[in-house]
């Protein structure tokens, strides 16, 4: 048997409520969270809340889906014909690698009909892969198991440091 990363459906802004009570009953997981900056009275705040409204994304066995169920605010697991949609670690580890790098991420709805992807209003993003594509200081990340394509848009100050980081990186490796 082997442990896989599930969508739960949760109850409207209980995501926060349902990962603590995961963790309390020592099942892992994952709510990620968007850091949204604002301007407010001449200086900036940073707000969290949860990327995807309603979902929040459980690491667990077979056997460990009907604790889940059983937790207070959790509607049920996210289905596609029949069964409950396995989601790939890749695109965990490039959810929590995108969210910890960029701030203020929108999600597009993208059509996913079997292994094709094609993405809404945007035909420059490669399919059938997770990739980040940079375009006019936009980043984009392709998440096919959800459906889903993560956006944003960094200021030209970031992005100059994050070109030199990037070149940095790939010069040592």
């Amino acid at each position: 048997m082997k442990k896989n990363w599930y969508a739960v459906y949760t109850k409207s802004h209980c995501e926060i409520k349902v990962t603590a009570l995961l963790t309390k009953k020592k099942i892992e997981n994952y709510c990620p969270l968007n850091r949204i900056i604002t301007n407010h009275a001449n200086r900036k705040k940073i707000v969290y809340e949860p990327l995807f409204p309603y979902f929040v994304f459980v690491y667990a066995f077979d056997l460990e889906m009907n604790a889940v169920r059983q937790i207070g605010s959790v509607v049920n697991f996210v289905y596609w014909l029949g069964k409950p949609v396995v989601i790939k670690e890749l695109e965990i580890e490039n959810i929590k690698h995108f969210t910890n790098q960029y701030c203020n991420i929108k999600l597009e709805k993208a059509v996913v009909n079997g292994n094709n992807v094609r993405i809404m209003n945007d035909s420059l993003i490669d399919i059938n892969c997770c990739i980040v594509s940079e375009k006019n200081s936009t980043f984009r990340m392709l998440l096919p198991s959800l459906g889903y394509t993560m956006m944003s848009e960094i200021e030209k100050s970031t992005e100059d440091e994050f070109n030199y980081g990037f070149e940095r990186n790939k010069m040592v490796s």
